[in-house]
């Protein structure tokens, strides 16, 4: 990799962190030059870094405008959820027909250090851990690894980036009303027996819970 591929790549994984995080809010516009100057990025390395986050959905390219986070609404959030937990449960379905038992004990194994990764911040109980984001991507990924589809992988793992946006904002609204280890351990357990119906509905549980949290506070707006 080229040493302009290489800051590239840093510059897209940076803005793609502060997106995903909320750092950078939803509908926030994107000024590349103070970009340029918070973070040491070349304009040329921020906007190849934008176009790509562009394809993925994750910024707006507005005509004469610039550059700007996807905002987010109520409506997109609902059929989201429900796109993600049809998808999800497929990939499910297709790994636990066909995953082995090495499958199984990287999934205990990601279980074990997700349930031992704090899930807030030490200094601000109200973002979430970056280490134990990182873990749970990687739990949730893990289930699903053994499903033999490409393309149904592909598009899991494109709304669960566009997910994460809304489950951020989720966790300081949760307060004490969710129980995420038994959520995941549930999951887990389902997959391990090898039962595609209860790991489906779990999952599709699990989703949900988010989009409940959000949709009884304020912070999302009709985009009506």
């Amino acid at each position: 990799m080229s040493e302009s591929s290489s800051i590239t790549r840093i510059a897209y994984d940076t803005l793609r962190g502060d997106v995903l995080s909320c750092r950078l809010a939803p509908g926030t516009k994107i000024v590349i030059a103070d970009i340029c100057k918070e973070r040491g990025f070349s304009p040329g390395a921020v906007r190849e870094a934008l176009s790509r986050l562009t394809s993925e959905g994750l910024i707006i390219a507005e005509p004469q405008k610039g550059f700007r986070v996807t905002p987010i609404s109520r409506e997109d959030l609902l059929d989201m959820t429900e796109v993600r937990a049809n998808i999800e449960a497929q990939c499910l379905r297709r790994a636990i027909e066909l995953g082995d038992l090495a499958w199984e004990g990287r999934i205990i194994a990601i279980y074990h250090q997700l349930a031992r990764t704090p899930e807030r911040a030490a200094e601000d109980a109200s973002r979430v851990n970056d280490s134990w984001a990182k873990v749970h991507h990687q739990f949730h990924a893990t289930l699903v690894e053994a499903c033999d589809s490409p393309w149904l992988l592909r598009i899991r793992e494109m709304l669960y980036a566009q997910s994460e946006r809304y489950r951020r904002l989720s966790v300081p609204l949760a307060h004490q009303t969710r129980e995420l280890d038994r959520e995941h351990h549930g999951i887990m357990q389902a997959v391990l027996a090898r039962d595609p119906d209860q790991a489906s509905v779990l999952i599709g549980e699990h989703l949900r819970k988010t989009t409940d949290i959000l949709l009884s506070s304020a912070v999302l707006q009709s985009s009506a």
